[in-house]
């Protein structure tokens, strides 16, 4: 097919330059392409670039503003009012992506300060205990050390790779302070030498500590992770070496895969309702649009608790008043969302409440245990693929 050469004062062509239909408007009545070239005119091709985002920007803002209000945008969608709404699928990718995009900060600066090499400034170790002038002051630094520690192994010792790290940072405590205990004590005995020496040594009674590890072995963790065996197997084991040195990466690999969990999870969701509503004779589509705007909604409100969490540093050093507001609606969003999820469901199936709150037990706990098993393996999958 042949174009014709349009002048810069043309409005349009006389054909769709697409299929040649004859055209009586901006817009093809068969195929439906507009007429306005982005290669002829600049603000043709800057109206293309933005065109999905104004389009979708009118009624983002009104699904957002019915989301907050349970069931009342799936009622509607399901009753046919959907052009003056976000696609239930489109919503949930955005909000899904967006809620984990703002969760990897939160996160980040979460861990700053809780890095098992960070947790106990090990190589500061020496120099703090020398500057203890009696056993007792000794012995007092190394329990706080030590109860240090301890605090952050209850945080994030589950993490891979942090167990390891919070071990050599014991060790290398508790030799430090043996040796300035033997350095303080008279005529090079230690006294009180069971109460000096960690619970895993032996009491030597020696002015050295014997059983101390050389400080060349504290790169080394006392026991490595279990042999899988494999190319897998091996792969995973040197994921969790890397781990040691930083456990970000491995929780950076978890919000990586997690979207992909939750795109799984929502049809799985999608049949439990479609096994305890089956008399309803609702159709299983009608069921996942349900399930998109739920989750859709629960990713909203995680958005904006991680948007709070953000904004509490500056909060707390400009406007305190302010941060303490932002920490209780934090609180009582985390616990508005099962309270949402029951409304809605009652809302949109219509059933009793009895009904409604022994179907939202039963779903409660068989989503409970879907995830799980999805979210497992995910992990296991971030694992391997750091």
């Amino acid at each position: 097919m042949s174009h014709a050469v349009l002048s810069s004062d043309t409005l349009h062509p006389p054909g769709c330059e697409n299929c040649g239909t004859p055209l009586q408007g901006d817009f093809c009545h068969a195929c439906g392409q507009s007429t306005h070239s982005p290669v002829r005119h600049v603000a043709h091709a800057v109206e293309e670039v933005f065109e999905s985002f104004w389009h979708l920007d009118g009624r983002i803002f009104r699904t957002v503003r019915d989301l907050f209000v349970p069931g009342r945008i799936a009622n509607r969608y399901l009753a046919g009012h959907r052009v003056r709404y976000v696609a239930p699928m489109r919503l949930f990718v955005i909000l899904t992506l967006l809620t984990f995009f703002v969760a990897k900060f939160v996160v980040q600066d979460a861990m700053q300060d809780l890095q098992p090499g960070q947790a106990v400034r090990t190589d500061d170790v020496a120099t703090e205990f020398s500057q203890a002038k009696t056993v007792d002051e000794a012995r007092a630094m190394r329990d706080d050390a030590l109860a240090g520690i301890a605090e952050t192994r209850r945080t994030v010792g589950a993490l891979p790779g942090v167990g390891p790290q919070l071990d050599i940072a014991a060790a290398q405590v508790r030799a430090q302070a043996e040796t300035r205990i033997a350095a303080l004590a008279p005529d090079g005995a230690t006294p009180a030498t069971a109460d000096a020496v960690p619970d895993d040594a032996a009491s030597t009674g020696d002015a050295q500590p014997a059983a101390s590890p050389a400080p060349d072995d504290f790169d080394i963790p006392s026991s490595g992770p279990p042999t899988i065996g494999g190319p897998i197997g091996e792969r995973i084991e040197r994921n969790v070496m890397r781990l040691r040195d930083d456990p970000q990466l491995y929780v950076r690999a978890v919000l990586g895969v997690a979207p992909t969990a939750l795109f799984i999870l929502v049809p799985l969701f999608a049949v439990l309702l479609k096994l305890l509503y089956l008399f309803q004779g609702r159709l299983y589509l009608e069921h996942v649009v349900v399930g998109l705007y739920s989750h859709a909604a629960l990713m909203l409100g995680l958005l904006l608790v991680f948007c709070g969490a953000l904004a509490t540093p500056w909060l707390t050093a400009h406007a305190a008043w302010a941060a303490g507001i932002v920490g209780w609606l934090q609180t009582l969003l985390l616990w508005a969302m099962p309270v949402y999820l029951l409304l809605m469901q009652k809302r949109v199936y219509g059933q009793s409440w009895t009904w409604t709150l022994v179907k939202f037990a039963i779903i409660g706990m068989a989503y409970f245990a879907l995830f799980l098993s999805v979210a497992i393996p995910m992990a296991g999958y971030a694992l391997y693929a750091l």
